[in-house]
């Protein structure tokens, strides 16, 4: 038999499901949590919990789910120091960079990929990340997009092919694209779930864009876009349009933009009609390179579906704290505590199309719901050394992370 742990004296339980406690999150005070197996069994008061074969006492501490981060680029290899320290000195950043990257991952062997995002996994789990995305994007070559996609899918959660990220140093921008939309979709294909594209000046424009997301969408795959972070574009129009799970940076938005964003989400609740496009703002990103701030408060105030992640890469935000990323919509995004946790978990559930049971991973296998503590959902927990989540931002860059339950297993 499967046996039953029993997580109690929960001083603040963040359930994310609103029909389990109170305002936004679910709040549930004094609460207990029941993990059976691989997934949550039972959600309430401390002191209705059933019987269990496991006890654990969570001391007046804070459960909340683990982070989802939505979006991460951790198949790389080499250091951008240099280029970090020339943007701190006042270089405005430019998407160029990128190519020094493919050259380093280009030559590393696939030991020493798989090392690295082993490495930047366990320390997002140290922080209370459990479901890690992962792009490709640093081969942009049919060979090394194969082999950036299988070093991701045995580690990563989701696994995103963004051959479209940048046009390889001396490579012709048309021939490229049809490298990238032909031969090298077709063969990175069977390892993916979605196709990402870097819509922006510098890298590919809407109709290039355009041509990815169908492409993508013709082998029935999601699609995702980089859109809006250098400058206004047509990035979160295009994501609308074509469907896209999620359109990611968003620092600079017309009304237009946010408008289609929040309108995609008109008729959504929680399962009932069609999901929209998340907006997905990545606060460690925008910070890193001193653009502006992605516009979240505006973006939840119109009614669009946001979510955080930590954009980690070795270029423009080399982190994967999604704890400092939660601190930093809280403080100067402007967004409530509560708004930021949701948006760290289950809106990026959301964004990966993971917040309904039987989403599949990378191998094939069939998973339950993550982004909440709801009877049913895969028990993917975090424990806060603080009362409550809104210590996240309130102890800014402090380790809060006390313990980790992935799948049901405690791994911190």
């Amino acid at each position: 038999m499967t046996r039953t742990l029993l997580i109690e004296n929960i001083a603040e339980l963040t359930t994310n499901d609103e029909t389990l406690g109170e305002g936004l999150g679910g709040r549930i005070a004094d609460a207990a949590v029941i993990v059976e197996g691989e997934n949550i069994a039972w959600v309430g008061p401390t002191h209705e919990a059933p019987a269990a074969d496991e006890r654990f006492d969570a001391a007046g501490r804070a459960l909340l789910p683990g982070w989802v981060d939505s979006h991460t680029h951790m198949v790389f290899a080499g250091d951008r120091t240099a280029e970090f320290e020339a943007r701190m000195a006042g270089e405005s950043y430019a998407a160029g960079g990128i190519n020094v990257t493919v050259n380093a991952t280009r030559a590393a062997s696939d030991e020493a990929l798989a090392a690295n995002l082993e490495r930047l996994i366990n320390e997002g789990r140290r922080g209370g990340t459990t479901t890690f995305e992962t792009k490709t994007g640093y081969g942009l070559s049919v060979e090394d997009e194969v082999r950036s996609a299988r070093i991701a899918g045995a580690s990563a959660d989701a696994v995103t092919f963004l051959g479209a990220h940048l046009v390889p140093a001396g490579a012709d921008p048309a021939q490229y694209l049809d490298l990238v939309v032909g031969p090298m979709l077709d063969a990175v294909a069977p390892l993916v779930t979605a196709v990402d594209v870097f819509c922006e000046t510098g890298a590919f424009d809407g109709e290039a864009s355009a041509r990815v997301l169908e492409a993508a969408a013709a082998k029935g795959l999601a699609t995702r876009v980089h859109g809006n972070q250098l400058g206004h574009g047509p990035g979160a129009q295009l994501a609308v349009k074509h469907g896209s799970l999620s359109v990611d940076h968003l620092a600079f938005l017309s009304d237009e933009d946010v408008e289609a964003l929040a309108g995609s989400w008109t008729d959504w609740r929680g399962g009932a009609g069609e999901r929209g496009t998340v907006a997905t703002v990545l606060p460690a990103c925008d910070l890193s390179t001193r653009m502006p701030l992605a516009p979240a408060k505006r973006l939840v105030e119109a009614g669009a579906m946001l979510a955080i992640a930590s954009n980690c890469n070795p270029g423009t935000s080399y982190t994967n704290s999604m704890g400092f990323a939660v601190a930093t919509a809280v403080l100067q995004m402007q967004l409530t505590v509560q708004q930021a946790v949701r948006a760290a978990t289950l809106g990026g559930a959301i964004a990966l199309g993971m917040h309904e049971d039987g989403w599949v991973d990378p191998r094939g296998v069939s998973h339950k719901r993550i982004g909440v503590v709801a009877p049913g959902a895969r028990a993917d927990l975090q424990l806060l050394d603080a009362p409550s989540v809104t210590h996240l931002a309130y102890r800014p860059g402090m380790p809060l992370t006390s313990a980790v339950w992935h799948a049901g297993q405690r791994e911190i």
